[in-house]
């Protein structure tokens, strides 16, 4: 498996076929392959070897679908950079996996002389807006200048992409997928999804995470149509459907709900969706009630997984969503495994739990990743005997239904963004006043969870949430900054001094079923 195949298939069948939209910009497959061509020699031609990682900090356009495949073409690995993150924790993932190239847009331009100081791998940046003046090459004059190079026809097991997440012990930690992981993982969630060929798809969810990956990858493979919004935004959702005649797209249900709750939703002609696809958390059943009604023809398929696999592992599909469905008790659950994912619970001797007990989930099959850039203890400690110990809660019912049920690993998802616990408290901590500190997720309707800090101050001392919000948005993104904050005289610990966070989340998740 290699992932620049669709784009090969594609000159052969559909080469005068719409391949990208973006504003009032289309390009056919020969359009787009060809640039991806000539942005891999031009690569090449800045010291881009077989192997090496090429970072991307960009909103979302066709631009990125360029990069994607043409540093996939040049025998490269792809780092797409998380743009909510901060200029230190860019520069640490640049440093982690010695990214020597970024591209850049207009929108982050201005954190790249922060990078560049605080950075020793980076060495050239191309912006793709045009350059500024400082050092950073033209991306529209390298293409220009650049004859095409062949593929590198990189593939199978070789390197791909490393997608950073967030890390246990404070620092984020790079999965390391192949070609075979990425392409298996799209192949699965296809074949278990049922969907169309040459379809019309939305990128509206940021395109850095592993998730936009995938949809890529998805569309490519089916030489569908990529229609690309900068943002998630409502309106702009709403414009592209009815514009484009979208008939899939893959949103959080908070974007979903947006969405239906904008005053613009009875304005736009929306009658062409046929696929929502959505994941990061399970949809409320009002929320669906009115979801379904508002786009009466599209199938509602709910994905579960993480980056470690590629990234999909279970799919509830359409009919569960239905009355039928509702009836059967299947909506809450996270669905079944995909055809190239295999599933267990267990316990913590690694046996099997009976069906309806609670275990850890674990995965095996061709998604699974070849580890953490290096982090051999890490990866040893997540990849046991061949399957991929996720950190989350689950039980299995009688109809191989998945249900997560809580999470295992100290970890937060707010928005669809992984947080773990550590790094905010490493942030929490170094505020003057703060001695001790926790920080859990509770539930949010918007996001839903929230990043909640519990802390013990020093003596006499008195916090301000919001100067503790600008403290710790220096250091981390703002997205893994706490929301909410709670003051307690000492934190609760076991005999052995160890903090139970349980009793902490206790009351915010009580009544329940999941926790997560």
């Amino acid at each position: 498996m290699y992932l620049t195949q669709p784009l090969h298939k594609s000159l052969r069948e559909s080469p005068g076929a719409t391949a990208t939209v973006f504003g009032e910009r289309r390009r056919t497959w020969a359009g787009f392959v060809s640039r991806v061509a000539r942005l891999a020699a031009a690569l090449q031609a800045q010291g881009m070897q077989a192997g090496d990682r090429v970072g991307i900090l960009a909103l979302n356009s066709d631009r990125y679908l360029e990069f994607f495949y043409g540093v996939v073409w040049a025998g490269g690995v792809i780092n797409p950079v998380n743009i909510r993150w901060s200029p230190a924790e860019i520069a640490y993932s640049l440093d982690d996996c010695d990214t020597r190239i970024l591209l850049v847009d207009a929108t982050f331009r201005e954190h790249i002389p922060a990078v560049r100081q605080q950075s020793r791998s980076l060495r050239t940046v191309i912006d793709l807006d045009g350059g500024d003046g400082d050092g950073a090459l033209d991306y529209e004059a390298l293409i220009a200048a650049a004859d095409a190079a062949q593929d590198a026809m990189r593939g199978g097991d070789d390197l791909a992409g490393v997608f950073y997440t967030g890390g246990t012990t404070g620092k984020p930690k790079g999965v390391m997928l192949s070609h075979a992981n990425i392409y298996s993982g799209a192949l699965g969630t296809l074949a278990a999804g049922h969907r169309p060929d040459r379809a019309v798809a939305l990128h509206a969810a940021p395109m850095f995470h592993i998730g936009g990956t995938g949809l890529t990858v998805q569309v490519s493979a089916r030489l569908g149509t990529h229609v690309v919004i900068p943002q998630f935004d409502p309106v702009s959702v709403l414009q592209a459907i009815e514009a484009e005649q979208v008939q899939e797209t893959f949103l959080v249900p908070t974007m979903i709900g947006r969405v239906l709750d904008d005053p613009a939703f009875r304005q736009h002609d929306t009658s062409t969706l046929r696929i929502m696809l959505y994941g990061a958390a399970p949809i409320d059943s009002s929320l669906l009630e009115r979801a379904t009604t508002a786009f009466p023809a599209a199938e509602f398929i709910q994905l579960y997984g993480m980056t470690e696999l590629s990234p999909v592992a279970t799919l509830l599909p359409g009919w569960c969503h239905t009355s039928e469905g509702r009836k059967a008790g299947k909506l809450h659950s996270a669905g079944r495994p995909i055809s190239t994912a295999e599933l267990r619970v267990v316990d913590p001797s690694g046996d099997d739990v009976p069906v309806g007990e609670v275990g850890e989930i674990a995965v095996r099959g061709p998604t699974v990743m070849q580890g953490y850039w290096g982090k051999p203890e890490q990866t040893a400690e997540a990849l046991r005997d061949g399957w991929m110990h996720t950190g989350d809660g689950g039980r299995m019912d009688e109809d191989g239904f998945l249900f997560v049920v809580d999470r295992l690993k100290d970890m937060i998802v707010t928005g669809g963004e992984n947080v773990y616990s550590a790094e905010v408290e490493d942030a929490v901590l170094q505020y003057p006043d703060v001695v001790a500190c926790a920080v859990i997720g509770v539930p949010d309707e918007d996001f839903g969870e929230r990043v909640h800090a519990v802390v013990v101050l020093r003596d006499g001392a008195e916090l301000d949430q919001d100067a503790l919000f600008r403290h710790c948005s220096a250091l981390i993104g703002r997205f893994k900054c706490p929301r909410s904050l709670e003051v307690r005289d000492e934190l609760p610990l076991s005999a052995a001094g160890k903090l139970l966070k349980y009793k902490l989340r206790e009351p915010h998740w009580q009544g329940r079923e999941r926790r997560v």
